[in-house]
């Protein structure tokens, strides 16, 4: 199953040269960049581990990547996403958010029902158990 988290995620994965191009725009922009991974993916997992420091006042896109190729060779087997947060007065907010990388076995989600009071329903979102292939 193909997780579908953040910007660009309905279409094929980004290649390097599309990711390099997307944070070039983020610093044109003034944006902050940073790199985050987990192992976690569930849609309410908001935290992520930061792959050192959000990268402010960079001008050029390939110091982003040096440090993607970084957290790629450590952190392959994870997902590893780049954002890009603007600080300017009014947003202070992330603004561009894309996964990166993601490990060869996706986790898998399931939707768990269960009946409340009267006619109420709630809807829960679990996370399902790997299944490992045979040898």
């Amino acid at each position: 199953m193909k997780l579908t988290q953040g910007c660009f995620s309905y279409l094929p994965d980004l290649t390097d040269d599309q990711i390099y191009k997307q944070v070039q725009y983020c610093l044109t922009n003034g944006w902050a960049v940073n790199i985050e991974f987990t192992d976690d993916p569930h849609p309410r997992n908001t935290y992520w581990e930061m792959w050192g420091l959000p990268m402010f006042d960079l001008q050029d896109a390939a110091g982003v990547m040096m440090e993607l190729a970084e957290c790629r060779r450590v952190y392959g087997d994870r997902y590893i996403r780049i954002s890009g947060f603007d600080s300017s007065h009014g947003w202070e907010s992330v603004r561009i958010s894309f996964l990166v990388n993601r490990p060869k076995q996706e986790a898998e989600f399931e939707l768990v029902r269960q009946e409340v009071n009267g006619r109420a329903i709630r809807y829960t979102t679990v996370r399902k158990a790997t299944q490992h292939a045979a040898p």
